[in-house]
């Protein structure tokens, strides 16, 4: 047995039901339909107005007299079109995205006056739109579907693989594909020694940047004599650029759900903890709903799967603190305290939530748990590298043709990556230039920055280690030449300022100082001794923090320095930013021999700067210049120099 609140908040004791059951009652629902049509609904996607195409579509049917259905329920008529809901489908930078099945098309930057075309010519005849798929960039050739996209082709998709496909708010469909079974097992077959003994096997580490084994995090919290425990899923995604948890638990929640369910089991936790970031409403209500259609049909709640054990789960909104995202804060801010960091040890695993033994894992560990129960060990194992098995997801972003959420075999190389998957670096304009190629943070501003020497080093935890990187939550920014790299690490430094507790004085302190002497540098008051004050304090600050995220907030600057120091060397004696994008720098200036007077640059200058006669060369004022670059803009012969 197991409850639900029903509307007026009372919960109701309802029945557990058979997952086989479910199943192929769904599995039948399934066969009677004719096509298939999934909206991708991500946050990305719904930005786009995916919404909107969903409803004129679910409309444009309704008026075509075209059966249509948006659940799978036994009323419903034969061949009629299943018109659904996914979370992310990856493809980021083409949305919005619509999956049609059977004929597995893929749609591309679907608008709302493309729906006719879609019923009149796909929905009624099965044949494709030309114009809404994609065109390889690389090739110019039209791909129908995603086997034929070089951005999927060349990833492994297991955490990802149903969070395009099935709809995020239909138990039902996640139990149809198979959900839920290595729970059951987990919780009917297996004692917690050899759930933890297994994934101590499986090499599993810790998605969430640290890469700490999670069978051995388990193994720590079973043999912990308390009787109260608890399991936390973290999915305070904080880092800038990364949305990979955000997109797992809005695409595929029970997947968190489960993994939760045999971590429980593990350590013989009845508790858990869903800590969502706030800025994820969407991840947020798919949580709940998730973790309510569970408990009503038994999953959750007590004796599940008609086991002796009991699991209840809470979904709560994160304090809206990156800190937060680091464990001990986490736990103080579920316990209704300001989320900050406490020492350690003890560690989580001997007093965590509420003093209690707790097992905190990321959002990408805990979906990872029910694919390799469901694989095997020893097949999960064969992907990836020995000491970083299985694969990672990461968001592609920066300067690269296809941004996006991607899925990976650890030991993936950058230049893949980057240039198969990505589709290769852009310039300032868009276009794809291998020349262009400059750096990649990875990491966020925990990370560190790779070179073009770093481009063929497969990516795992041991071999970034080895060069002073970090995998990190999983954040890829791709960057161009055009990139200056101080101003990248005072971006990540004035990130982690701002997010700083205030709790000890090296991080609080610290980072301020450090960011003062790259704004220092970027605005050319920087002299010799700064790079020096910025790596002894670099190393004081990892030294003394109180938390990793303190000990890891120097890092962009210590990266940056390490392998584009002439970069800095440039801003402090020559006063000369190499990318001009440091306006402080610039030193705007009129070609003579090309300025034809034609006024059009003082005409354009906000702040009257230029002065000139009419054939004659103009001059600028640089007293008075705010180097806004509209006259650069503006000039037709480009005779504008220094913007």
């Amino acid at each position: 047995m197991s409850s639900v609140k029903n509307k007026t908040g009372v919960c109701e004791k309802i029945k557990s039901v058979e997952l086989d059951k479910i199943k192929n009652d769904y599995e039948k629902l399934e066969a009677g339909i004719k096509r298939r049509i999934i909206i991708c609904a991500g946050t990305g996607c719904v930005a786009n107005g995916s919404i909107k195409i969903f409803e004129a579509l679910r409309a444009k049917l309704a008026g075509e007299k075209m059966e249509v259905v948006v659940e799978l329920r036994e009323e419903n008529k034969k061949d009629a079109l299943h018109l659904s809901k996914s979370g992310c489908q990856g493809f980021c930078q083409m949305g919005p995205l619509m999956s049609i099945l059977p004929e597995n098309y893929l749609y591309v930057k679907v608008k709302l006056e493309d729906i006719d075309d879609i019923v009149n010519i796909t929905l009624k005849t099965g044949e494709p739109v030309e114009r809404l798929l994609y065109v390889d960039g690389a090739t110019g050739l039209k791909c129908k579907g995603i086997e034929e996209i070089p951005f999927y082709k060349k990833q492994h998709r297991m955490i990802l693989k149903e969070c395009g496909i099935i709809d995020p708010e239909d138990i039902n469909e996640y139990i149809a594909r198979g959900g839920y079974e290595s729970a059951k097992n987990a919780c009917l077959t297996m004692t917690p020694e050899s759930i933890c003994a297994s994934m101590i096997e499986s090499g599993l580490r810790g998605r969430g940047g640290g890469g700490f084994p999670t069978g051995k995090k388990w193994e720590l919290t079973r043999i912990q004599p308390e009787g109260k425990k608890y399991v936390i899923c973290n999915g305070d995604e904080g880092d800038p650029g990364a949305f990979m948890d955000r997109s797992v638990m809005e695409g595929n929640p029970h997947s968190v759900i489960e993994g939760m369910i045999i971590a429980a089991r593990a350590i013989g936790a009845d508790e858990g903890y869903v800590y969502v970031r706030a800025e994820y409403p969407l991840a947020v209500k798919r949580m709940k709903k998730a973790v309510c259609d569970a408990e009503k049909i038994g999953i959750l709640g007590d004796k599940i799967f008609g086991s002796g054990h009991n699991f209840k789960l809470n979904v709560m909104e994160g304090a809206g603190a990156f800190v937060c995202g680091e464990e001990t804060a986490l736990m103080a801010s579920i316990e209704g305290k300001r989320g900050m960091p406490s020492p350690k040890p003890p560690f989580p695993a001997q007093k965590g939530l509420y003093g209690k033994p707790t097992v905190i894992n990321n959002v990408e560990t805990l979906a990872s748990v029910p694919i390799i129960f469901k694989m095997g060990v020893g097949e999960f194992k064969k992907i990836g590298t020995p000491g970083s098995p299985g694969t990672k997801t990461f968001a592609l972003t920066g300067h690269v043709a296809n941004t996006g959420l991607i899925e990976v075999p650890f030991g993936t190389t950058l230049r893949e990556i980057v240039n198969n998957i990505g589709g290769g670096v852009t310039d300032d304009n868009g276009k794809v230039s291998p020349d262009e190629f400059k750096a990649v943070q990875i990491g966020g501003p925990s990370g560190g920055c790779l070179t073009a020497d770093n481009l063929d080093m497969p990516l795992d935890f041991d071999s970034l280690k080895e060069i002073g990187a970090m995998i990190g939550s999983g954040g890829l920014v791709v960057m161009n030449k055009g990139t200056c790299m101080v101003g990248v690490a005072k971006f990540f430094m004035q990130f982690t300022q701002n997010e700083s507790c205030g709790k000890c004085v090296p991080c609080r302190e610290g980072t301020r100082q450090m960011l003062a002497m790259l704004n220092d540098i970027t605005e050319g008051e920087g002299t010799e001794e700064t790079i020096t004050m910025l790596e002894k304090l670099a190393a004081v600050i990892q030294k003394s923090s109180l938390c990793g995220l303190g000990k890891t907030a120097p890092n962009p600057v210590k990266s940056t320095l390490a392998k584009f120091r002439a970069e800095y060397e440039a801003h402090i004696y020559h006063k000369y930013c190499p990318t001009k994008k440091c306006k402080a720098l610039l030193k705007p200036q009129i070609d003579p021999s090309k300025c034809k007077g034609c006024t059009i640059c003082k005409k354009k200058c906000p702040v009257g700067a230029i002065t000139g006669e009419v054939k004659k060369a103009h001059v600028i004022d640089e007293s008075l210049c705010i180097k806004c670059a509209a006259c650069a803009a503006a000039c037709k012969f480009g005779a504008i120099m220094g913007v």
